[in-house]
């Protein structure tokens, strides 16, 4: 690789630099470790190019063992839920729902007819009041009428 080697170069020219007496400070080349630089940067992006690809690759690849993970745990949900409804406990418990929902159905039935009977009850009690009232309107006006008349008289 390219990169190693010029990286060991930038190594040896920190190495064989001047030191500065009474400190750990080097004199170094800044042309040459420039040129250095330079170079890894013309040759870096073939190696990124490389670790993308693999990174996308990777990426890819955990997609698929997702999705091969989600098709398998569905078959397997599916498998279950046939298993169970196969099951003689399953069918007992839909014949019971259906029981239930029949008694159900039935004591509707039952509230609707006494909610009518109530109605219907509460309705002739009215018709009954009205035409009391009625008669009583009705002899009022004969009692009128015959005021009238025998004021005329």
């Amino acid at each position: 690789m390219q990169i190693m080697y010029l990286l060991d170069q930038i190594e040896d020219a920190i190495e064989s630099g001047t030191g500065v007496p009474f400190s750990s400070r080097v004199l170094i080349d800044a042309e040459e470790l420039l040129g250095l630089i330079q170079d890894i940067r013309v040759n870096l992006p073939d190696e990124i190019k490389q670790a993308q690809w693999i990174k996308e690759e990777r990426k890819k690849i955990l997609i698929e063992a997702q999705k091969e993970a989600e098709t398998i745990t569905q078959e397997a949900e599916n498998y279950i839920r046939k298993m169970v409804d196969e099951n003689e406990i399953t069918k007992s418990a839909y014949q019971q729902a259906e029981e239930i929902i029949q008694k159900t159905q039935e004591n509707a039935k039952d509230i609707r007819l006494g909610t009518s009977e109530y109605a219907d009850t509460i309705l002739l009690k009215l018709q009954n009041q009205l035409q009391e009232l009625h008669n009583t309107i009705d002899e009022n006006r004969k009692e009128l009428k015959g005021i009238k008349e025998s004021k005329k008289n």
